[in-house]
């Protein structure tokens, strides 16, 4: 769902400062109703009009990205950082990442300009598996791997682990290799768990989001979804 005014705005009509006043002017409406309230928020299945007319909605996108380490997952940087959205300046419409991967992250990231979809794979009942692998500083014990299926308290959060394994180990350099599935999706959350049992995170990708992989990419690529893709993802987050 989206605010009334940013829809219109989107829409490429007026800017979104004229869009507020003419929704309080009754110009707009909404599945055949007039609108006057400013935190109205409508749907892509919502029909508007303004002056009686119907808006053109910008067409929806969805995208499959390699993430590359050292990028941030957000539509600008206070900081002029590399951002996700410089890799898709080539189209028009305003699309944006589901969730995120921090900077030093890398791996598999949805980007659309679809927000009920947006939402439905965010929401907190949401089950799909999310796959990273990671190289972690020294070697947690299986005993304290456990502990993460039970959950871990950090910052006030429960963070849970739905799968976790030791790919491998190397004594000499004292780092290990570990798969690790989550449902959930705090920030930071995987370096969170491993910093409470003493074993920081040096390198970390998400390998899979669902049934969705990077077969085919390299960091910083990206590839459409395909339409049958879409609808088994609305399908899983349901």
């Amino acid at each position: 769902m989206e605010r009334l005014q940013k829809v219109i705005a989107k829409s490429g009509i007026t800017s979104r400062r004229k869009a507020e006043t003419m929704i309080e002017n009754g110009l707009v409406e909404v599945n055949g109703k007039v609108v006057t309230e400013l935190g109205t928020k409508v749907s892509n299945q919502d029909e508007v009009k303004v002056e009686g007319v119907p808006i053109e909605k910008e067409k929806l996108i969805y995208f499959l990205f390699y993430k590359p380490r050292g990028v941030i997952t957000s539509v600008g940087d206070d900081k002029d950082r590399k951002t996700v959205i410089d890799y898709f300046e080539e189209y028009p419409e305003r699309i944006y990442p589901v969730g995120r991967l921090d900077y030093e992250t890398s791996g598999l990231l949805i980007m659309t300009n679809d927000g009920d979809f947006t939402n439905l794979l965010l929401h907190p009942s949401s089950q799909i598996n999310k796959e990273y692998v990671m190289k972690t500083a020294g070697i947690p014990s299986k005993e304290n791997l456990q502990l993460f299926k039970k959950g871990i308290r950090s910052e006030g959060d429960l963070l849970k682990a739905n799968y976790v394994k030791t790919l491998s180990v190397d004594p000499k350099k004292n780092t290990a290799i570990i798969k690790i599935v989550l449902h959930q999706g705090k920030n930071r959350q995987i370096r969170r768990m491993f910093e409470a049992i003493g074993t920081p995170v040096l390198k970390l990708k998400r390998e899979k989001f669902g049934f969705l992989t990077l077969d085919g990419l390299t960091a910083g690529e990206h590839r459409e979804l395909t339409p049958k893709e879409i609808a088994e993802l609305k399908k899983l987050a349901k």
